[in-house]
Parts: C-alpha cells; sequence; structure tokens
C-alpha cells in the first residue's frame, strides 16, 4: 500500500467485504497515514455503496425484530449485534468521509477521520469477539441500513455529512449507551458493559471532530454554526430530536445546548 494515494487507501476499505478484511483495511490505512506512506491525494473516486457480506441481512428499520431490554441473555446477544453493524457501518462512514470531502480540508482532517475509522474498526473487533464468546457471531442476526442510508443523502455536502453522522446519529449513542451499560451491568454482564464504555468514551472524540470541523466549514462559509446545524438537520434529519439527552457528554464533545435543546421533540 506504500505507493498509493490516502484516496486509494480509503476506496480499499469501502471495497471490502468481509468483516476480517475490513478490519485490516482500515487499520492498515490508518498505520500507513500515521507513518507518511501515504500521499495526500484524491485521485480516486468513493464507490457509491460500499461492500457488504452476505449475512446480516439488511432490512428496513420498520421490520427489524424487537430486541427487550437485555435482561435475558437473547436480548443481550441481539442487543450487541446491533451494536456491532453500527461500528461496522461506521468504519465506512469514516473512511468514505475522507475520500469523498478530504480535498477540501486540511491534512490534519485526514488525521483525525484515519483515527475514527481505525478506532470503529476495534470497537467492531471487540463486539464480535465478545458476540463469539456468547455463541453468537456477527450477521446471525438481521440489521438495518439506516446509517449508510444517512452517508447517500449527504454525499453531495460535507456540512450535511457532519451534521447528520457525528453530530446527530452518533451523538445520540451518547444518549443512549449509558442506560444499555446499566442494562447490561444489572444482568451481571460485566464484560460487555466495559466494551460498550470504553466504546462511549471513543464517540465522545468522535462527535467532538464532528463539531470541530463543521465549525470550520461554517467558519469557511461565515455563517454561524448553530443556526446552519438546525438547518441542515430540518432538510436532511426531519428537523427532530429525541431526548433525553446525554448533556454532559455532549458538551465534552463541544456539542453545547444551543445547537439541539430547541430541536427535542
Amino acid at each position: 500500500m506504500g505507493g498509493a494515494s490516502v484516496a486509494e487507501a480509503v476506496a480499499g476499505v469501502l471495497r471490502a467485504a468481509d468483516p476480517k478484511d475490513k478490519v485490516f483495511a482500515a487499520r492498515s490505512a490508518a498505520r500507513n497515514w500515521r507513518l507518511g506512506n501515504l500521499p495526500h491525494g484524491f485521485d480516486v473516486d468513493m464507490p457509491d455503496r460500499p461492500a457488504r457480506p452476505e449475512r446480516p441481512e439488511l432490512r428496513p428499520p420498520s421490520e427489524m425484530p424487537r430486541r427487550g431490554r437485555g435482561g435475558s441473555e437473547r436480548a443481550r446477544i441481539a442487543m450487541l449485534h446491533a451494536l456491532a453493524h453500527i461500528e461496522f457501518v461506521a468504519i465506512d462512514l469514516a473512511f468514505d468521509l475522507i475520500g469523498r470531502f478530504g480535498k477540501a480540508f486540511p491534512r490534519e482532517f485526514v488525521d483525525d477521520w484515519m483515527r475514527v475509522g481505525a478506532e470503529e474498526a476495534m470497537h467492531f473487533a471487540l463486539l464480535d469477539r465478545r458476540l463469539r464468546d456468547l455463541g453468537s457471531r456477527y450477521g446471525a442476526l438481521p440489521a438495518h441500513d439506516g446509517l449508510w442510508e444517512s452517508a447517500e443523502t449527504t454525499a453531495h455536502d460535507a456540512s450535511a455529512r457532519l451534521a447528520i453522522v457525528p453530530m446527530v446519529l452518533e451523538a445520540r449513542g451518547l444518549d443512549v449507551t449509558p442506560p444499555t451499560i446499566a442494562r447490561f451491568e444489572k444482568a451481571g454482564d460485566m464484560r460487555s458493559a466495559r466494551i460498550l464504555g470504553r466504546i462511549m468514551n471513543d464517540e465522545i472524540r468522535h462527535v467532538g471532530f464532528g463539531v470541530k470541523w463543521f465549525e470550520f466549514v461554517c467558519a469557511s462559509g461565515n455563517v454561524a454554526p448553530q443556526q446552519q446545524w438546525r438547518s441542515l438537520v430540518g432538510r436532511y434529519f426531519g428537523g427532530r430530536l429525541k431526548p433525553p439527552f446525554n448533556d454532559s457528554a455532549r458538551r465534552q464533545a463541544g456539542l453545547t445546548r444551543d445547537f439541539y435543546l430547541s430541536l427535542a421533540s
């Protein structure tokens, strides 16, 4: 991979269908970028859709089976599988962001999202290993494709992508993860709870990168970030956000209440 451009490396992540291959490609791309082996070139188009394995079966969100509240092992496996799928898609979201929009940003943009992509790959690997410990695996249950649909609707606009993916969807993870951890702890599944705690700590930083680069775009266009964010959320996400919000974690990421409180449904 030493002679490849950064765009070619990240496109390779998106073209990898097998989960192990995608994780390996993500880690390799991030390592080669960190070591200075990837020229800062954007000479390769990103695929419209990333490659996917045959399993899991992808269904519309409305057709997904109910998971339960996390008390039984079956419900906990279903929750871990859903989270593993989110992290699997998040690998592609990070690398697509680099390849699709990186040319318009400083090198530091690639630094940040390469780190995010490598961490999403690590999160997926942790969750997949935990599923196997519990006698299951990634792909054993159906999943939905809503995360990537958000990428498709914002593929033309970096500010929209940053507004919706890290600042709405990943920020929602900060809201729902603490009660999910509590349910795993109540069930005595401390190993899964520790994995989710580690993931959440990283996701605060990921949301923070979203805020950082969204504000960079807004400063370049001399527009107010809060007002622009609310406008984009209205256009691409229906304009309503579901409380309760984890205000503390969001504030750590730089996503303050003046961004989102007026959009609470």
